[in-house]
């Protein structure tokens, strides 16, 4: 029989290990890129301020009314809810309500606690790194429609690269840092992004669940229609008001025409990405990408305790129901952590407000510390000769979420799925017939590019295109998505750490991080 009482004794003792683990971690502090405070005089232009009210004329317009916009950081300060109950809204009715500013206020029993995680600072918005970030998601808007087979040969994409290698400052060149070319534009920062097709096999195989086998063909949004390219509508829109459209991927509504297409397609082009991660549940490609991992029996990480084993398999434990879990239950841990640093580190001005500014200063309405880089970039020329203005082109009608740039949620949870998954299946298994979508979207055909793609570098790939999808959106910027990525590593391995200890079984999980760095836990 089990002995109770020594048992209760190490259930304290566990228990006891974790609270003194959680407490020497890391309390470093934190800061910002000192934006806010530079620009505190001038309305504070270079910070986050959507649904807040904004001026709507003159040389200010469209900057948020800095007393409303103090009564936001006075309440981030705190930590009161009436604080946060006080914070001015821009519209009297029909106004966007912020995204849970308090989440990065909790707790958290399993893992690292939210507020021990760093990030460093975004870079500055008079930056030439922020410039470039800018002219990239100019050149992903209009690059949208354009089919990822065709990157060789568009000269849209052409132009686009010819423009980035005119930075001075961009980061976007892949894991090599050189110059940016038709094959890996738009692309991630690891090995594994530049290897084989744009979008990850996790994205386009059929997923196994249960006795369903569900195909990957999404309802995507009508091509060449982007959003708040009229200015007076971009202040709306920052004022709060909800131009969001219905959305239902199981049907057809009458008020998808002209938005939605009715045929579904396999995600073909940035447009695709961007409508995949405008509506996804944030932790769905992943335990997509698991499902389908257990459905092609991908062997486990050699560490997994059951792997030799001539009599057992895993099951509650190191088995199928155990990393379904895990690479979920991971995501609410990644967005307590980087809803701290959007709301109470960083405060970050979103991609459409600095399109805002940026349009302002082209106009004559107002200087702003812009960088040449991105005054003279091709990249403003050729939208403002499609659209007639100089904001940027958002694939969402509502814009962005209600809450600040930097981290991004989706990057952050992808970091964290992601580790997970690497964690817990050999990263070097070769997925069997890798597929890329026809530019029609209507089905797949077998990868013509003859790549061996491995589990770690199609997740490493499925983590970038979820992470980016959301930059071709015009949601978010390229540190956003690289700086949050390697957050939500942390918090995975911090998970996987704490939990190791509550195993009885004897094992250990090898990984290969973002920075190809090796680790055991």
């Amino acid at each position: 029989m089990i002995n109770v009482i020594k048992r209760k004794a190490k259930v304290k003792e566990v228990r006891d290990w974790a609270t003194e683990f959680g407490y020497i971690r890391n309390t470093e502090e934190q800061s910002s890129n000192g934006d806010e405070s530079s620009f505190a005089s001038e309305n504070y232009f270079a910070s986050y301020s959507k649904g807040l009210p904004h001026h709507s004329s003159g040389s200010n317009s469209g900057e948020v009314n800095a007393a409303a916009f103090e009564a936001l950081v006075q309440a981030t300060q705190s930590g009161r809810n009436e604080d946060y109950e006080r914070i001015p809204l821009g519209l009297p009715s029909n106004n966007r309500k912020l995204t849970n500013p308090q989440a990065g206020w909790n707790f958290d029993l399993q893992g690292g606690d939210p507020q021990q995680f760093l990030m460093p600072p975004a870079p500055k918005f008079s930056s030439a790194e922020s410039a470039a970030e800018m002219v990239e998601l100019y050149w992903m808007a209009l690059a949208r429609d354009v089919c990822f087979n065709d990157y060789a040969t568009d000269p849209i994409i052409a132009k686009g690269v010819a423009d980035l290698n005119n930075m001075s400052d961009y980061h976007g060149r892949g894991p090599a840092n050189g110059s940016v070319n038709a094959a890996n534009i738009f692309r991630g920062f690891t090995e594994g992004d530049l290897k084989g097709p744009f979008i990850s096999q996790f994205l386009l195989m059929d997923i196994p669940y249960g006795t369903l086998c569900i195909s990957q063909r999404q309802k995507t949004a009508v091509p060449n229609r982007d959003y708040m390219t009229i200015y007076n509508h971009w202040l709306d829109v920052q004022n709060g008001r909800d131009t969001s459209l219905p959305y239902d991927p199981c049907k057809t509504l009458s008020s998808d025409a002209g938005f939605f297409s009715p045929a579904r397609s396999y995600i073909k082009n940035l447009r695709d990405l961007a409508t995949y991660v405008h509506y996804d549940a944030l932790y769905e490609g992943y335990l997509n990408a698991c499902l389908i991992l257990l459905g092609m029996g991908a062997p486990l990480d050699k560490g997994n305790p059951y792997t030799n084993s001539t009599t057992q398999f895993g099951f509650g434990t190191f088995g199928g129901p155990h990393i379904l879990s895990l690479v979920t239950e991971v995501a609410t841990r990644a967005l307590k952590a980087v809803w701290h640093q959007k709301w109470n580190v960083h405060r970050r001005l979103r991609p459409e407000a600095f399109g805002g500014r940026i349009h302002n200063y082209k106009t004559g309405g107002k200087k702003y510390p812009i960088h040449a880089d991105l005054l003279n970039a091709d990249a403003l020329t050729e939208t403002f000769t499609k659209f007639n203005s100089y904001l940027l082109p958002q694939a969402f009608a509502e814009g962005s979420p209600t809450h600040p740039a930097y981290g991004a949620g989706h990057a952050t949870v992808a970091g964290a799925c992601v580790t997970i998954l690497k964690a817990w299946f050999d990263e070097s298994y070769v997925i069997p017939n890798p597929v890329i979508p026809t530019c029609n979207g209507n089905s797949l055909i077998s990868d013509p590019s003859g790549e061996v793609l491995t589990v770690g570098g199609e997740l490493n790939k499925v983590a970038a295109n979820v992470s980016i999808g959301r930059n071709a959106g015009g949601v978010h910027y390229w540190t956003d998505y690289t700086n949050s990525l390697r957050l939500g590593e942390e918090i995975a391995i911090s998970l996987l750490r704490e939990q190791k200890m509550t195993y009885h079984e004897v094992g250990h999980f090898t990984l290969h991080k973002f920075d190809c760095k090796t680790i055991t836990i």
